[in-house]
Order: C-alpha cells, then structure tokens, then sequence
C-alpha cells in the first residue's frame, strides 16, 4: 500500500497537482559569432521573460571555428554566422534544417586604434607606412573579419606589406582587446565591436565597395533536438524587440 501510495506522489509531482502538465525545460544551443556577444546575451534575457521554460546556451566565437564544430557533430541547434561562407560550407554538406536560413543583420568594418594613440594614423593606407609597425587582424581562414580585411587591403593593393606586420587574433573580440591594451597600433573590427569599447577610437570606415558587404546569416541545424523551439527563437530573432536589441549595438536588420 505504502508502495503504491508513493507511485501516486510521484506521479503527480511529475503531471502536476490537478492534471496540469508541468513544462518541460529546454535547453538551446546557439553558435553566435564573437561579434554577436552583447547583443545575444540580452535577447536571451528578453526571450526568458515570455518563455521561462528556454534555456538559451551559446557558444560563441569565430564563425569558422563554430562551423567546424558543427560539422564534427557538436550539439547545436542554432547557428548565428559573420559571414555567408561558413554558412554556404554548412549549407552544402546538408547540415541546415530546411527552410531555415535567412540574412539576418549587416554590419561594417572599420580601422581603430588605442584612445592614446599618437601615430597620426588617418585611414587604411597608413597601415603600410611607417605610421604602424603591428596591426592586429582576425586569423583570415576562419575569422569572417579578417577574411574582410583581406579583401579591403588587396583592394587597396598593399596586402603583402600588411601581412608582414599582422598579428592574428581567434575572433574579433581578441583583436579588440589587443587594439584596445596598446599591443598594437591600430586593429580591423566591427564596427559594433568598436561601439562598445570605450578605449579605442574609430579612424574610419572601410573604402566602399572594397570588400563583401558583411551579412550575417542564421539557420537552424538540421540535427537540432529541439527544431520547433529553435525556429521560435529564430523568429524572435527577427521581431521588432529584437531589431530594438540589435540596433542599441549598432548592427542594422535586415527586413
């Protein structure tokens, strides 16, 4: 009887007093680029209000380093890119979930240095004079910045003299924090990441039309435990309170 009694106990704790249904926690995993840090944070913050059974993890980082993780089987359910080339990888080894991806944000890049700089740096040309003698650059195979970066000094045609005085961080967020303890003189970010740092300052928007315009695409994975509630915070993702989040650092939607 005493057996038999606990089972009972047991099953309403787990159905709830009254019938009710207790809701299940989920969690999410989102792969954000590095980038995306501040933003992200604090539409998980907004989305647990309405929906305090999600919760959101993330792993962020650079978008090349995600993508390989994803492609090694890493428990992902969202996908947040700097750049259509990581995602267009994932993309074409079947990976997304069908109907998912869309061009989510833009951004800009742009040329900074430490707030006491005294180089007289005033654009992206100065790099190859002897106005800097360290630049850091995201690592260009897998970092999405320093892909762009690439492409704005070999449009400039001084790549080769660039190279040679490059230190290269894992993500974004490593270049800004070398720009911004004087490791170096002058670094490559976004423009977001330079909004929220109050220790460097922008010289300068990169040249127009001298390298890809910076799209950051998003999908669901095709692998995803939790499919319908990762495309709910995909929707989210695009509503007006979060453009509101999104736009407060500086990235602009994309409708």
């Amino acid at each position: 009887m005493k057996k038999f009694l606990a089972a009972i106990c047991v099953a309403l704790l787990i159905t709830g007093c009254g019938g009710g249904s207790v809701e299940k926690t989920v969690e999410l995993h989102v792969s954000a680029a590095a980038s995306l840090t501040n933003a992200m944070n604090e539409l998980a913050e907004l989305y647990a209000k309405d929906n305090p059974n999600v919760k959101i993890i993330f792993n962020f980082g650079s978008s090349g380093a995600l993508q390989q993780a994803i492609e090694n089987g890493g428990e992902t359910d969202l996908f947040f890119s700097a750049a259509q080339k990581q995602m267009n990888a994932l993309d074409e080894k079947g990976e997304l979930a069908e109907g998912t991806r869309r061009d989510l944000l833009r951004n800009e890049v742009v040329l900074i240095v430490p707030n006491d700089s005294d180089k007289n740096i005033s654009d992206f040309n100065d790099v190859a004079t002897d106005k800097v003698e360290k630049i850091a650059l995201g690592e260009p195979k897998g970092v999405p910045v320093g892909q762009y970066s690439e492409e704005i000094f070999t449009a400039l045609n001084i790549l080769d003299t660039v190279k040679a005085k490059a230190v290269y961080g894992s993500d974004v967020r490593q270049v800004l924090a070398w720009t911004e303890s004087g490791e170096v003189d002058c670094g490559v970010v976004y423009a977001t990441d330079a909004a929220i740092s109050n220790k460097v300052k922008v010289i300068c928007a990169a040249p127009e039309d001298s390298h890809k315009p910076v799209i950051y695409p998003v999908a669901a994975i095709k692998s995803s435990k939790n499919l319908d509630d990762a495309k709910k915070f995909l929707d989210f993702t695009g509503s007006d309170a979060a453009k509101k989040v999104f736009a407060k650092y500086g990235f602009a939607s994309i409708d």
